[in-house]
Parts: structure tokens; C-alpha cells; sequence
């Protein structure tokens, strides 16, 4: 908007999209079969350390259904699990394009197994997340977020992880980026930490510096392309 009251064209690139959506899927994927802990096993000579949990049949909760959100939608369609959505713009339309049913926000928190944040952040979203909504979330559940550190209240976050009343979280994005290595929530037994890598990869980043170069040289043209606004 400040750019936009200044004159300045902005323009955007494609990319992300799958990528983040991927990885929200692996991280539902790692919770609920309890793979970093599988792993920590191994590498000191053991070997399983308690049963893990299926997909199919949990009901996947989605904090917003746009182009991320679609995408983990379709994959927890695939693997048989019972969707259900909220946002502030989420229509009965699109919830149906994504075979998700569309519910109030308390719902949504209350009867997921997992739920995945897949919303814009804005004056809107910000700290939409917050101790009254993990509340009312099952103490086998677990949250995933890939979308904006700040739209959960993450002092809520960390108070609810080490009461131990949800299951567990994987969570890639945080208010403050690099996450400081004193953080508590890295001290945690029951969070999976990414350092912000849900559009990081090799071919996700080919397209974005590909798109930055069109727009410049559009923009140099006279014709810009992809123009926020």
C-alpha cells in the first residue's frame, strides 16, 4: 500500500504453492508416526520406541483453503482423512472444491487431529491463534504451521507445548527469524523444528529468479507483468 501511494509498481513471482504445501504434509507425516523420535532411537542403537498413528480416518483441519491449503487438502483427501476448514473468507464454494466441510472456528479447533495453518498474514490473521483457540484443541492433537510464525501467539504456543495439552506441533516459520538459539521451544521433546524451508527448493527458487528477471525486463518494456495490488 505505502509503495502503491508513492507510485511505485510492484510486481510479484510465481513459485511457492506445492512446495509449502509438501512440506506441511511431510511434517503431518513425521508427527503422527513419530519419525524424529524414530530416528533419535536409531542413531544411539535402539530401536522402536512406541507405535505411531495413521492418517486415514483423522479428521485434518485447515486454517485457510487457498492455493497451499487446497494442495495439503488434496493429499489428506488421498490418504482418507475427514477435512474440515475455516477462514474469514472461506465460501461453501471452494470448501466443496477441496472436499472439505466448511465449519465455524471453535469447530475446527475442537475436532481436529491435526491442524495445518494455511493463512495470509495481515491485521486480520495476526495472533489469530491464540490461547483461547488451543484450548479448546484435543490433547491428542497437533498443530502444523508453514504459513507465518505471527499468526500464532507464540508464548500461547510455547505454554501449551510444555503443559503438554496438545500432542505436538511442527512448526517452520517464527516471529523472529533466524529463530535465537536460546529459544525454549528448541529444548521441546514434543515439536518438530524446520528453519523456514517451505518454499526452499532447487526448483522453487529456478522459478522465482526466473519471474524476477521477466519482471524487470517487463517493466523496462513499459508492460509490467504480475502487478500486486
Amino acid at each position: 500500500e505505502a509503495a502503491h501511494s508513492q507510485g511505485v509498481t510492484v510486481c510479484g513471482t510465481g513459485g511457492v504453492g506445492n512446495p509449502t504445501s509438501e512440506l506441511a504434509v511431510g511434517m503431518m507425516i513425521a508427527l503422527l508416526r513419530d519419525i524424529p523420535r524414530q530416528f533419535g532411537s536409531m542413531r544411539q542403537g535402539g530401536w522402536q520406541t512406541r507405535p505411531g498413528h495413521d492418517l486415514a480416518g483423522k479428521t485434518l483441519g485447515l486454517l485457510g483453503l487457498g492455493r497451499v491449503g487446497g494442495g495439503v487438502a488434496a493429499v489428506g483427501h488421498a490418504f482418507n482423512m475427514k477435512l474440515i476448514a475455516w477462514s474469514q473468507n472461506l465460501t461453501e464454494q471452494r470448501a466443496a472444491e477441496c472436499k472439505a466441510l466448511r465449519v465455524e472456528k471453535d469447530e475446527l479447533f475442537r475436532h481436529s487431529d491435526v491442524l495445518s495453518i494455511h493463512l495470509v498474514l495481515s491485521g486480520r490473521t495476526r495472533g489469530i491463534v491464540g490461547a483461547r483457540e488451543l484450548s479448546l484443541m484435543k490433547p491428542t492433537a497437533y498443530l502444523v504451521n508453514t504459513s507465518r510464525g505471527e499468526i500464532v501467539e507464540e508464548a500461547a504456543l510455547l505454554k501449551t507445548l510444555q503443559e503438554k495439552k496438545i500432542a505436538g506441533a511442527a512448526i517452520d516459520v517464527y516471529g523472529v527469524e533466524p529463530l535465537p538459539a536460546g529459544q525454549a521451544i528448541r529444548k521441546l521433546d514434543n515439536v518438530l523444528l524446520t528453519p523456514h524451508i517451505g518454499y526452499v527448493t532447487a526448483e522453487n527458487l529456478a522459478r522465482m529468479y526466473q519471474d524476477a528477471v521477466e519482471d524487470i525486463i517487463a517493466f523496462l518494456d513499459g508492460k509490467p507483468v504480475r502487478v500486486l495490488k
